[in-house]
């Protein structure tokens, strides 16, 4: 389907009010929304994996996001340590254990500081620093992702 098809139809979708259109054929499939002032453009190929070049939604521009406070930067990547793999992230080997490390423990680099859970193994994640335990970014039993700072060591 051409850039100038899909912009037609979203066109016609607001001329006529619609908020979906959706349509299959065996190239592609596409899915259309629009909710309020934006308009979303799924396109998704059926089953052929081709790049295509994707239009911009027709919509009003989104208001630019307040910045952060100052107090809030992120920590530095060398006083963090960061998850090395995607999984469920654990302060003690079992619930009713004391967390492996506290804010202000002194930690050598072979210390173990938490667990990942990635796949239902349980990997234990070392400081790989020596320094002091600032701050845990990071909640029991929440979800990381690869490189996710989870503490920062000073």
């Amino acid at each position: 389907m051409k850039i100038e098809e899909i912009k037609t139809i979203v066109k016609m979708m607001s001329e006529n009010d619609l908020t979906e259109f959706k349509i299959e054929a065996e190239e592609y499939n596409l899915c259309i929304r629009r909710g309020g002032d934006k308009t979303q453009v799924v396109a998704a190929p059926a089953q052929v994996i081709q790049s295509a070049p994707v239009a911009a939604p027709i919509a009003a521009p989104a208001p630019a996001a307040a910045p952060a406070p100052a107090a809030e930067e992120a920590p530095v990547a060398e006083n963090t340590i960061d998850s090395p793999i995607v999984g469920t992230f654990y302060r003690s080997p079992s619930p009713d254990t004391d967390s492996f490390v506290q804010v202000g423990d002194t930690v050598e680099a072979d210390t173990v500081v938490c667990i990942v859970e990635a796949m239902k193994v349980m990997n234990e994640i070392k400081a790989e620093k020596s320094g002091t335990i600032k701050k845990i970014l990071v909640e029991n039993a929440t979800p990381v992702e690869f490189g996710q700072p989870l503490f920062v060591i000073d």
